[in-house]
């Protein structure tokens, strides 16, 4: 029996389906991984809870960029924790921060009151707060379960050093999650040197569109934007690479 966990992000409910029978134990349910994650839909969530058992977290996040919201902003987020607490789901997934790099307690207090019973995640938006072994403490007073964080570098490879400080830091006070940059050929390296409980890992593949008329002029996005042509899928045998 493995002594860690895995939780998938992904963004659609083929790929929940797949991270299930991968043997994942939990998924992240996004929306727009290329902005990093934004809230998936209720629609979709609600067809993921229905086509499979697995524990869903659900990110709550309104746009992409940083982790600063406005009022109406702050808002929406609200209103998403109580239609996803509603629903009956495992955990969600946020994170607030103050325009000088700390994070913001009061806002993320009151998403965390209004989402239990459900658990809480703070997301990367740990990696952009100015110092970790305080901002971990600021997560632990607030209640947060568990912290998906990269040790404040772009990727867990580089911020292995911090990822293995935070967790002997936190001991059983709340989950340290190490997330970014987790592939099937440095998982076993990292793992034996951070030690974590918890791994949070994005194995995918991009499936051909079905489309046969192909117009090369004609884009649903901006001037940074992925294919039009294919779409982004996680595979069972990806998950099954970690969960083994």
């Amino acid at each position: 029996m493995r002594d860690y966990r895995i939780e998938v992000c992904l963004e659609n409910v083929e790929s929940v389906v797949n991270a299930e029978k991968g043997g994942a134990d939990r998924v992240e349910l996004c929306s727009d991984l290329f902005e990093g994650g934004l809230t998936p839909s209720l629609a979709t969530l609600r067809m993921a809870k229905k086509l499979s058992s697995i524990k869903i977290s659900a990110m709550i996040r309104p746009r992409g960029g940083d982790f600063c919201y406005s009022s109406t902003e702050f808002e929406v987020m609200k209103e998403e924790v109580r239609i996803f607490r509603d629903e009956g789901i495992y955990s969600v997934v946020f994170g607030i921060l103050n325009p000088d790099g700390t994070v913001n307690e009061e806002r993320n207090a009151e998403l965390l009151e209004l989402a239990r019973p459900m658990k809480a995640t703070f997301h990367r938006a740990f990696d952009m707060t100015r110092n970790a072994s305080e901002s971990l403490e600021t997560l632990i007073r607030l209640g947060f379960d568990r912290v998906l964080t990269s040790g404040l570098e772009p990727s867990v490879l580089e911020g292995m050093f911090t990822l293995k400080d935070l967790v002997k830091q936190a001991g059983d006070r709340i989950i340290v999650m190490p997330g970014c940059g987790i592939n099937h050929r440095n998982f076993e390296y990292i793992k034996s040197n951070i030690g974590a409980k918890e791994y949070h890992v994005h194995p995918s593949c991009i499936i051909p569109s079905r489309m046969e008329y192909r117009p090369s002029h004609i884009y649903m996005g901006g001037s940074l934007r992925q294919s039009e042509y294919g779409n982004v899928l996680t595979p069972v045998d990806g998950v099954e690479k970690y969960c083994r």
